[in-house]
């Protein structure tokens, strides 16, 4: 492992271009594991809109590997908080572990190595499409996939624990609000008003992309507005905003 990285440091690793880095070498050193199976990790990076119109995309596309990260993943995490927190119940195990693992948190992930420079997407898609969490958190999760499959257990939970959990204060993480609209409900009913409503503005983009635009409305008034592919994550983003408004008002 230590020859790998010299060799990639001092541009040593032939390829077809010579002595300079190849894409493979360079997502190589971002993500801190060796490459061979080259196929299989671009295969890691290919969203499916690259592959529209095309016959059994799903066996060209990331959907496979995805799935197979993400299975890696929740058991890598499941059993890294079951034996960090023997005290606690299913319940805690198991919202703690959708703050690790949900499609915001393995965005952040997927860009603190980078990876969006490393996504194939169809020309069609816009610079935020391109970079949204569903497309990264997506391809993250694929790239756990690939590293299982070329390198087996012990290094897709290396890479897991190095990238996802190392730097993560567990007990605070597990003390943070993220329903923001259920703190929304309680700030408002705290307050006598009427609870929220979440009314969808737009609905825009293809099957497989769908953006949703939602706003959230107190009394009539809107005080929140977000975009998502999801629309329960637009709800919640819509949800904070309409919180930290409320907020400033009361200071």
């Amino acid at each position: 492992m230590i020859d790998w990285i010299q060799r990639l440091l001092s541009g040593k690793m032939e390829g077809p271009g010579g002595n300079e880095l190849r894409d493979m070498d360079q997502l190589s050193l971002a993500i801190g594991v060796p490459i061979t199976d080259e196929n299989l990790f671009r295969q890691a990076l290919k969203h499916r809109s690259l592959l529209r119109g095309t016959p059994d995309s799903h066996a060209e596309s990331n959907e496979r590997l995805e799935y197979l990260g993400d299975a890696v993943l929740g058991f890598v995490v499941a059993e890294h908080l079951y034996l960090e927190y023997p005290g606690h119940d299913e319940g805690f195990l198991t919202r703690l572990r959708a703050k690790l693992v949900n499609g915001q948190a393995l965005a952040e992930r997927a860009r603190e190595l980078d990876l969006g420079s490393f996504i194939m997407v169809s020309d069609s898609l816009t610079e935020e499409q391109k970079d949204s969490d569903s497309i990264l958190a997506d391809a993250f999760e694929a790239i756990i996939g690939a590293i299982y499959l070329e390198h087996g257990t012990e290094a897709a939970q290396a890479f897991v624990r190095r990238v996802v959990l190392l730097d993560v204060d567990l007990d605070q993480l597990a003390d943070r609000k993220d329903n923001h609209k259920s703190i929304l409900l309680e700030f408002v009913q705290a307050r006598s008003q009427n609870q929220p409503d979440y009314v969808v503005i737009s609905e825009s983009g293809p099957s497989h992309d769908k953006r949703f635009v939602v706003a959230v409305m107190i009394e009539g008034i809107e005080l929140g507005r977000a975009e998502d592919k999801s629309k329960k994550r637009a709800e919640q983003k819509a949800a904070k905003l309409a919180l930290d408004y409320l907020r400033v008002e009361e200071q």
